[in-house]
């Protein structure tokens, strides 16, 4: 099952979810959210707002997310989509933590390693200037997002998850790249390390009411990923554990560390809520009328 997702999705959705006797996940989630990956500087001491701090600052969000034109003077690289295209929430996370970063206690990322920055700074010249479609990030090439590789990181659009869940495995369709998880909750162990993917090897358990998941194995992804260079490092030595526990019938906290001993400078951890929702989640066709890709290709034979 664990080679073919659709087949295993297929297989899943067949076994009843009364024969799970711990919660259950199934359903549409949607993990878009206005508290930042990392903390604002200002507030560097501040892990919590109040109700009403937070009640400003969405009140803030909401106001900078409201769709412009572009200008004349606007730099050709800082133009993406339309704010009229993003999914930003204007709400944040039901703890009202001032960032998804939990440790370091300042809320920041750590510092990459040396030969991480590296590898870095060498990524965001490719990308500036391409020489090969190798040079573009992988979201660029469709290859792999954060919202669903562990940790599963909120983005800009397209933060919506189909969990199906069973007494023995867990699968998770992340909608952007349509990508699936599938994780064996019966003991299993984790593929032999010569074997390498995107999404690395998750296996599960149970402690108490938290389902607790473990992700290695997984592939060296060129050192980083994503546009700008990617949001934190990935290589072959990242160790992720998550922990999803149901705050309530309508939301999961979901709690993650990482470590990586190649890419970070000391390990980090973050968390979030994520919210029940009830939209249907559409294929996300990623290079569908896309001409970039191509045309870069054959301008470089």
């Amino acid at each position: 099952m664990r080679g073919n997702p659709l087949l295993a999705a297929i297989a899943l959705a067949a076994i009843p979810a009364s024969a799970q006797t711990h919660p259950d996940f199934s359903g549409i989630w949607n993990s878009s959210t206005a508290t930042p990956l990392q903390r604002s500087p200002q507030l560097k001491d501040k892990p919590f707002f109040t109700k009403e701090e937070a009640a400003a600052f969405e009140h803030q969000t909401a106001a900078r997310n409201i769709d412009r034109p572009i200008k004349p003077t606007d730099t050709p690289d800082t133009q993406s989509y339309n704010e009229a295209w993003y999914e930003h929430s204007a709400r944040v996370v039901k703890t009202l933590r001032t960032s998804i970063v939990t440790d370091p206690s300042d809320g920041r990322l750590p510092a990459l390693t040396p030969s991480a920055e590296a590898l870095k700074q060498k990524h965001l010249q490719g990308m500036k200037h391409p020489m090969s479609v190798d040079d573009l990030g992988l979201q660029d090439r469709c290859l792999a997002f954060p919202t669903s590789a562990p940790p599963m990181l909120p983005y800009r659009y397209n933060s919506n998850y189909q969990i199906i869940q069973t007494a023995d495995q867990l699968m998770i369709y992340s909608e952007m790249g349509h990508d699936v998880r599938i994780i064996p909750l019966d003991g299993s162990a984790h593929l032999p390390a010569d074997i390498r993917l995107w999404l690395g090897d998750s296996v599960g358990h149970w402690e108490g009411n938290t389902l607790v998941v473990d992700t290695t194995n997984f592939n060296d992804a060129d050192g980083f990923y994503g546009d700008a260079g990617g949001m934190y490092g990935w290589d072959r030595n990242m160790h992720v554990i998550e922990r999803f526990s149901l705050m309530d019938q309508d939301t999961i906290l979901y709690e993650f560390s990482v470590d990586d001993p190649t890419a970070f400078t000391k390990p980090w951890k973050g968390e979030y809520t994520i919210s029940r929702g009830t939209a249907q989640i559409f294929e996300y066709a990623c290079h569908e009328g896309n001409y970039a890709v191509p045309n870069l290709m054959k301008s470089l034979q």
